[in-house]
């Protein structure tokens, strides 16, 4: 295996599309009804875990794309390699592979569930799976490029919804944040650290880094796309703390889609069905996203065509979505995910950008031996 991967000219990407990318991913079903978990632990100050869930965020990407570059062009895949060997770097390589394939079994399962329970309680689950598979296989059968490029329209074509989510400021109530700063620093950590399954997806940067041409302007988007998704993620708690009473917060499992339900219009009597339905805009590119690194660690890492894998990992999702069928197995499979999640997107780049620093330290010290 390569360590360095150097893609095909017409394979690479403009690097302002790292923003594009980033949001969008980030940007998925956790935004649905993040407010409400974060809400259990912090109460009314939960906005102040949003905040430092952004500025740890933006921590942990400064990390992995330092991790990166002292490699030039290369992947996850490729350091694990070159850290660990060929054999603790393959099984390094296939944890991250399946890590890639539950993200998009969540991502997947939880975007059914709503469409069950808010739109279609009929249509069997095995039904909906397949209709979203094959969109999927369809996007990542064309490539990098292909899915890059429908991440970037669906996140343009969806801002329309922003001006939709300011309706309910007109019946807030700007009392419910008082008095700050009542929850102990625990319990506000406690609500940062449940922010993970929420704002997680900027991990993708390591596979597509290679990918990308002006690779010294990575930080700059990077950092611009976290910084607006905290933004967003901020404002929908504010507006979700200032229009829902501390008791309607505590059961209501999708606060976003309950705001969208307050807004009226003349021509349009249930808006939380239109935004329910686009939103799979921004649902597919994310399912993509990992489903093409899962596959594309196979071929990096055993040298296996990709083709092949996509049926085959698109067939283990379907499967797989099928047995995930009940409110409480889901819940506690998100819990499960979000915690391994937490210890492989937060902690674990720190751990690997300590190990590549330590590499780089003795492979420099043997140079001046010689």
């Amino acid at each position: 295996m390569d360590i360095q991967y150097q893609p095909k000219p017409q394979l690479l990407l403009s690097t302002f599309l790292v923003f594009f990318i980033i949001h969008d991913i980030q940007v998925g079903v956790g935004i649905q009804g993040f407010q409400r978990i974060i809400f259990l632990e912090a109460k009314q100050d939960a906005w102040i875990s949003v905040i430092l869930s952004g500025i740890l965020t933006h921590m942990i990407v400064f990390i992995m794309i330092k991790t990166l570059q002292y490699y030039g062009s290369s992947d996850i895949y490729g350091i694990h390699h070159d850290i660990y060997g060929k054999w603790i770097g393959r099984m390094m390589n296939c944890l991250y592979i399946f890590y890639c394939l539950v993200t998009s079994l969540v991502i997947l399962k939880n975007y059914i569930e709503v469409i069950q329970t808010w739109m279609f309680p009929q249509v069997p689950t095995w039904f909906l799976s397949i209709s979203l598979l094959l969109l999927v296989v369809y996007g990542v059968t064309g490539g990098i490029r292909v899915i890059v490029g429908v991440s970037f329209f669906n996140i343009v074509l969806s801002m329309w919804m922003l001006g939709l989510i300011g309706y309910p400021i007109r019946y807030s109530d700007y009392t419910h944040f008082l008095p700050i700063l009542e929850s102990n620093i625990p319990a506000i950590l406690k609500g940062t650290f449940k922010m993970t399954f929420t704002v997680i997806g900027f991990e993708i940067l390591y596979v597509i880094y290679p990918h990308l041409k002006e690779k010294n302007k990575v930080q700059k988007f990077a950092h611009l796309a976290i910084a607006i998704t905290t933004i967003l993620y901020l404002l929908l708690m504010l507006l979700a703390i200032a229009y829902f009473s501390s008791g309607q917060l505590e059961k209501s499992i999708w606060v976003t889609l309950s705001l969208f339900k307050i807004v009226k219009l003349p021509f349009i009597e249930r808006m939380e069905y239109i935004a329910i339905a686009f939103w799979m805009l921004i649902i597919i590119p994310n399912i993509m996203l990992y489903l093409w690194a899962a596959v594309r660690g196979m071929n990096r890492t055993f040298n296996i065509n990709e083709s092949n894998f996509i049926w085959i990992f698109s067939l283990i999702l379907f499967i797989s979505s099928l047995f995930l069928n009940t409110r409480m197995k889901i819940n506690t499979f998100n819990d499960k995910f979000a915690l391994a999640a937490f210890y492989l997107v937060y902690c674990y780049p720190i751990i690997l950008f300590v190990f590549v620093l330590i590499k780089k330290k003795i492979k420099g010290f043997k140079e001046k031996q010689i």
